[in-house]
C-alpha cells in the first residue's frame, strides 16, 4: 500500500493478511533496525501469517520503497521518521479495520514502537520487541568506545552528507539528522530530536500498554542492560523478557534470527492469542 506523509515523502507498507485470523483479527505494525529494508522481514511476516497474526511492514525513509535518498540535499531526522510511522499506522489500521493492534520493531524499530505506544490516542493492545534496547552508552561493555562512536558519527555524517553506513558496515547510508538524534539518545539517554516539540520522555513514562520483549543471547548491540534501561523508561507497562539463544560471530546474535524467524513468530502469536 503506499503511503505518503505530510512532506510529502512516499514509501510502500507492505500488508501480509492472515488466511485464518486469530480471534479478534490481530494485525502487528512492525519497525524494522536502522538501515534494514522491510522486504528483509518478509520471512517474519509469513510465519506469523500462518499463525494468524496479519503484518503490516514499515519501510524507513532512505531505504527500499521510499522515494527518498540520503545525501547532502536530503536530510531528515526523528521528526520525520516519526510522521513517516504515523502514516503508516493510519493505512495498517484502516487495512485492519476493527482488529486489535499491536506494534513490535527490531532494534532502533523497537524503540521508536515504544515512542508509537507512548503517542497515539488509541493505545496498542501490546508491543513486541526483538533484540532492542536504547543506545545509553553506560549499558555496553566498552561504554567510552561507545560513546566516542556517538561523538564520531554525527562528526562523520556532516563531512560526507550522510553516514556511509554500507561502507562502514553500521546501517544503512543514514541521513545527517537520524545519525544526530541518534547519538544524542546515546550520549545522554534520553528520547528527542530537532523540531520534535513533544517531550518523548514523558510520555514513555505514561505509556502502560503491555511488553514482550525478546533479548538475544550474545548481542554486542544489545545488552541486557541497554534492554533493562529502554524498559525502565516505561515503569507503568508490565514487561516481560524471553531470551533467544544467539549465533556466534559479530553481527550474527543481533540479525541471525531474522533469516529463520519460526522461534519469534510462536512467542509473539503466543502473546497475541492470550491477550
Amino acid at each position: 500500500m503506499p503511503v505518503t506523509s505530510t512532506d510529502g515523502a512516499s514509501a510502500e507498507l507492505i500488508l501480509m493478511r492472515a488466511p485464518t485470523p486469530l480471534p479478534g483479527s490481530p494485525y502487528l505494525l512492525w519497525l524494522p533496525a536502522l538501515g534494514v529494508p522491510a522486504r528483509h522481514y518478509l520471512p517474519l511476516a509469513q510465519a506469523l501469517a500462518r499463525l494468524g497474526v496479519g503484518v503490516a511492514l514499515h519501510e524507513w525513509r532512505g531505504l527500499g520503497s521510499s522515494d527518498r535518498r540520503a545525501g547532502r540535499r536530503c536530510d531528515w531526522g526523528y521528526r520525520q521518521l516519526l510522521d513517516d510511522i504515523d502514516s503508516s499506522a493510519s493505512i495498517a489500521a484502516a487495512a485492519w479495520s476493527g482488529g486489535r493492534w499491536w506494534v513490535g520493531g527490531h532494534s532502533l524499530g523497537g524503540q521508536f514502537a515504544c515512542l508509537l505506544a507512548s503517542r497515539v490516542p488509541a493505545a496498542p493492545a501490546g508491543i513486541l520487541l526483538a533484540a532492542s534496547g536504547a543506545p545509553y552508552w553506560r549499558c555496553f561493555a566498552h561504554p567510552h568506545w561507545v560513546r566516542l562512536a556517538y561523538l564520531a558519527a554525527p562528526w562523520l555524517a556532516r563531512l560526507v552528507g550522510y553516514l556511509p553506513g554500507r561502507r562502514i558496515g553500521f546501517g544503512g547510508n543514514e541521513a545527517r539528522g537520524v545519525i544526530s538524534d541518534w547519538a544524542a539518545t546515546g550520549r545522554t539517554g534520553c528520547y528527542g530530536g530537532h523540531g520534535i516539540n513533544e517531550d518523548l520522555e514523558y510520555l514513555l513514562a505514561a505509556q502502560r500498554a503491555p511488553v514482550l520483549a525478546l533479548r538475544v543471547t550474545g548481542d554486542w548491540l544489545v545488552p541486557a542492560a541497554s534492554l533493562d534501561f529502554l524498559l525502565g523508561k516505561m515503569p507503568h507497562a508490565q514487561a516481560h523478557v524471553d531470551v533467544l539463544a544467539g549465533r556466534s560471530g559479530m553481527d550474527a546474535a543481533h540479525f541471525g534470527w531474522m533469516k529463520q524467524p519460526d522461534e519469534v513468530a510462536h512467542r509473539f502469536a503466543k502473546v497475541v492469542a492470550h491477550a
